[in-house]
Parts: C-alpha cells; structure tokens; sequence
C-alpha cells in the first residue's frame, strides 16, 4: 500500500521574514519537523532570540540578519548557507509588510517600499535559493486572500501578493525540469503584526467573523501542516498551486 511521505528529517531550509509572525511560525514547525532551518531577517534582537530558543530544545538553526530587498547581498546570504550545511532544499518566501491606507493617499516611497518587499524580494531570494538548489528543492510563497478579492486599504500590498501569485505560476513551469517545485499559500486571517491594524476595529472583526464559514479566524498552527505537506515529496507533483487556508473565506465569496 502506498504510503506518501512527509519527512522532512536532513532538509535545510531558509526562511525569510522570520523573526515574528507567520515565519517564526513556519521556522519553527520546520525545524519540528528535523529540517536545519535559516532563519533570515532584519530584526537581530528577535531572530537571535527564535535562533536561542530553537537551539535549546534541540533543533538546528542559524540566523542571518540581512535584507531581502538588498538584492546584492543574497548570493551572499545564500552561499553562507551552503558553505554551514552544504545543501538548501527549501525556501520559504514569508518577508513582507503592510501600511493600511486609502489608495487616494499612497505615496510613492510607500508603493516602491512594499512592491520590493513582497515582490522584488521574493522574486531574487527565489532565483538565489533556485541557483543553490542543486539537488532539486521546494518554493513556498507566503501569498494573501488579496490575490483574488479587493480589500480596500490594500493597493499596493494587493498588488504586491497577485504578481507573486503570478510568479509562483511562472518560475513553477519554468524550474520543473530543474526538479525545482515553486507554490504558495494564501492564509486568510490571521492576527499578525502585520494585520494588527484591521484587528483593532470591533466592528471590522465582528463583521469579517460572518463571512468566514469556520467563525474563527487562524492560528499560527494552521498554516504548517500545508507548508510542511507542499515542501515534502508527498507532494512531489504539485507545483504551480496556490493553496488557500482561510477556513472557507473565499468558498463562501
């Protein structure tokens, strides 16, 4: 009987934006998992203290402190990471921000400041985990619900998430035949710094709590086990995909 397997035990992984939030999150349900993770970022103080914690319970990580927006220093960052583990078999595209505000008011050092982020970012970490992935790897873009539906306040963040959509799609074809698998995932809502500006609105809450069929919105923990099934060979043919988790939200549009 065919068994698909999940293991991820001896894979090492780069996890960018990882010090809060949904990539704290991920690295450490990776490094759960047996997976040596990096954890990169621009917050020392944080990532030093998820670096601390997972080294005290057993786990293998190191932490880079650097930004993904400075396109220069990443065949660096990910040469560092080959020189300490000798292979990369996993990226995790999490680094991202968000400024809530009418589009009518968007500046343009607000639209350039997440548009490199989110999509420039994402789009030179993935060439340089795919230039270091020479025996094959997994992608996993962290995408949003604002891939397929408008969420007024968003502009450029939604912008952002639909061309990584895209991009998932486009280096997906591209480094199959490098045995490279690119998806993503779309977390609905999920109470982050990030999002913490929606969250202080009563009303807003009450109101988005209706549309979601699952009444609650996410927890962390809810998002591991489709990172953790995307980057394992259980799902060694799919590639492409952007898998939702959003507990019916857009089921329910």
């Amino acid at each position: 009987m065919y068994r698909p397997d999940f293991s991820l035990t001896g894979r090492v992984a780069i996890v960018t934006g990882a010090s809060r939030g949904i990539g704290a999150a991920l690295a450490t349900a990776l490094s759960q998992c047996g997976v040596s993770v990096v954890l990169l970022g621009r917050d020392q103080k944080a990532l030093e203290v998820l670096h601390n914690s997972l080294i005290d319970n057993g786990h293998s990580a190191m932490p880079i402190f650097a930004d993904v927006t400075d396109v220069a220093s990443l065949d660096g960052c990910f040469d560092r990471v080959l020189q300490a583990y000798g292979r990369l078999d996993i990226l995790i595209n999490n680094a991202g921000v968000e400024e809530v505000c009418s589009s009518r008011t968007v500046t343009e050092p607000l639209w350039e400041r997440i548009l490199d982020t989110n999509l420039k970012g994402a789009f030179f970490c993935a060439r340089a985990a795919a230039n270091h992935m020479t025996q094959g790897g997994s992608i996993v873009n962290v995408c949003s619900l604002t891939c397929e539906v408008g969420v007024p306040g968003a502009a450029a963040y939604g912008a952002s998430k639909s061309g990584l959509a895209s991009l998932t799609r486009t280096l997906a074809t591209e480094w199959a035949a490098d045995a490279i698998r690119v998806n993503g995932i779309g977390p609905g809502y999920f109470r982050t710094a990030l999002t913490e500006p929606f969250y202080q609105d009563d009303a807003w809450q009450q109101s988005m709590l209706q549309k979601i069929p699952m009444r609650r919105f996410g927890r962390l923990e809810d998002l591991s086990g489709a990172v953790i099934f995307l980057c394992s060979d259980a799902a060694a043919y799919i590639t492409g995909q952007i898998l939702y988790i959003d507990g019916g939200y857009l089921a329910g549009v």
